[in-house]
């Protein structure tokens, strides 16, 4: 595994373009989000995405989540109302997962029952930079042991994946947890999941 450390404010592009070179060659990569470290690959390379399932120990059932540069990136690969984006533009970017109907240009795969997706804007120049600079999103799932416990020293991660990706971008320890997850596809925003992130807006 290829290893950097960034600047976790103004990161280093050239380590930054390094792991763009890993994803566009079909790669698996880790990289820091404003909650925890994540796993991630290229969503529409579907032999990366099958390797992030085996070492998230997976069966391929689990839905990953994806991140997208910007408001106007997310209109491309998914459905959004009004309310939906008047919501996330006043909270993103930031540690927050929005679920909301899948466009056709996302990959079946990464679709729930409910022909939904979940999406990220997370509030880290490091990781936004990386997929602007890919100019695709990444698949984000968070970076756990056999366990399932969240890991936060890059040190361990490195550690325990060195031979599972193929590059590393590191920032330091993160002590987050794991983001809020909003259901913005309905009528209504129903609360998946409460982590990081003040939810009190979705509250009735």
């Amino acid at each position: 595994m290829e290893y950097y450390e960034l600047h976790p404010v103004t990161p280093q592009l050239r380590f930054i373009n390094k792991a763009v070179e890993a994803l566009e060659d079909g790669g698996v990569v880790i990289y820091p989000t404003d909650t925890v470290y994540g796993i991630g690959c290229d969503i529409f390379n579907k032999a990366a995405l099958e390797r992030v399932y085996t070492i998230k120990h997976e069966a391929g059932t689990k839905l990953f989540s994806f991140i997208c540069s910007d408001l106007k990136d997310i209109s491309r690969y998914a459905k959004v109302s009004d309310y939906a984006y008047k919501a996330m533009k006043k909270l993103l970017p930031g540690p927050y997962t929005f679920v909301l109907p899948a466009a056709r240009e996302v990959p079946k795969k990464l679709w729930t029952k409910r022909n939904t997706v979940g999406i990220r804007i997370p509030n880290n120049p490091i990781a936004l930079t990386l997929v602007k600079e890919l100019g695709r999103p990444i698949v984000s799932t968070s970076v756990t042991s056999r366990k399932g416990e969240l890991l936060y020293d890059p040190f361990e991660i490195r550690a325990i994946f060195n031979f599972q990706v193929d590059l590393m971008l590191a920032a330091g320890a993160l002590n987050g947890e794991p983001s809020s997850i909003v259901d913005l596809s309905g009528d209504e925003p129903e609360i998946i999941r409460e982590g990081s992130g003040d939810i009190s807006m979705f509250i009735k």
